[in-house]
């Protein structure tokens, strides 16, 4: 997650099929195990994906809950999706959204947003779970500086595609052809996708970039074993299908064109700008709510992430 510091996946690249294969290293935040994928040390971006979080799975027993403080984006757009527990989520433009397991929340940064996910006092009161994704989508140059923006979408309204031991959810894009009601501004495909024993799911071959996270379980691609907490990243145009293991698989499937700018990301933003993430740097410190270019979420305004010192001593850098 956003709050949480970088910490660099390993990357290897064995199997003829992959351009890249990423081994996120797992990271434990006193009970609740962060897995971070993107960015790499060679693969920064899949497509415009530039930041995928695996949160959990974790269990709270009572009074147990995650609290990510009010902090700021500029310049990419956040996504949410759980597949267990649920998240209280505030933003700068007023919105108060609860998200649970087959929804989307698609928070668009723009110029510059700030937004808090907190467990829900209702849900600390209980024993309750939770495991999802975060990600974060580069936006086109064209549209770094648009004003902030935020959906919710039901699992109701994301295509559901099924075939002989598949299940799968569009969450953002358009893929197998479907089109998710979700608002993007780049070419993009993005899928939770379920397969049973054995079955076999041909990848997207109309997109530029590709992606498979292994969330749970295993697949075999060019006949090779990848099991959960595994990333692959494909060639363009190669035609590939991925096929469960012996306990059946839940993945997710990532990618779409890539950027034709440079990026850079530092903390939470991203920016084709280095100036542009030190403008907003410098805003954020301020700390002026009132006429600054930042605000804090109406109803989550006591508190908030600080730039520390040690992250003040890195610089943005160049994301390929």
């Amino acid at each position: 997650m956003s709050w949480n510091p970088t910490h660099n996946p390993d990357c290897i690249s064995e199997n003829p099929a992959l351009d890249t294969l990423i081994i996120p290293r797992a990271r434990d935040l006193g009970g609740f195990e962060v897995r971070r994928a993107l960015p790499s040390v060679k693969r920064q971006l899949v497509g415009p994906f530039i930041f995928f979080d695996q949160m959990g799975p974790a269990e709270f027993i009572t009074e147990g809950g995650i609290d990510v403080r009010p902090h700021p984006h500029i310049g990419l757009g956040t996504v949410t999706y759980l597949y267990q527990g649920e998240f209280e989520h505030r933003d700068s433009l007023g919105t108060h959204q609860m998200i649970y397991p087959g929804e989307v929340n698609w928070m668009v940064a723009g110029r510059g947003v700030t937004h808090s996910e907190r467990t829900s006092d209702e849900t600390r009161g209980k024993k309750h779970s939770l495991f999802g994704i975060q990600t974060w989508i580069a936006l086109p140059e064209a549209h770094e500086d648009m004003a902030p923006d935020f959906e919710h979408h039901k699992q109701a309204a994301l295509p559901h595609i099924q075939d002989a031991g598949v299940s799968a959810r569009l969450i953002l894009g358009s893929a197998y052809g479907e089109t998710s009601p979700v608002t993007m501004l780049s070419e993009t495909f993005y899928l939770d996708v379920q397969l049973e024993p054995g079955a076999s799911l041909p990848l997207p071959d109309d997109h530029e970039d590709r992606g498979v996270y292994v969330t749970q379980g295993s697949v075999e691609i060019a006949g090779d074993r990848f099991d959960e907490g595994r990333m692959m990243v494909f060639r363009p145009g190669d035609k590939l299908s991925v096929k469960a293991g012996a306990l059946g698989a839940r993945l997710m499937l990532l990618g779409g064109a890539t950027l034709n700018e440079d990026r850079y990301i530092w903390w939470n933003f991203v920016s084709s700008s280095k100036e542009k993430i030190e403008t907003a740097t410098r805003e954020w410190k301020s700390a002026d709510w009132a006429n600054g270019a930042f605000q804090l979420p109406p109803g989550d305004d006591q508190e908030f992430i600080p730039i520390s010192k040690e992250l003040e001593r890195t610089k943005p850098r160049l994301a390929r």
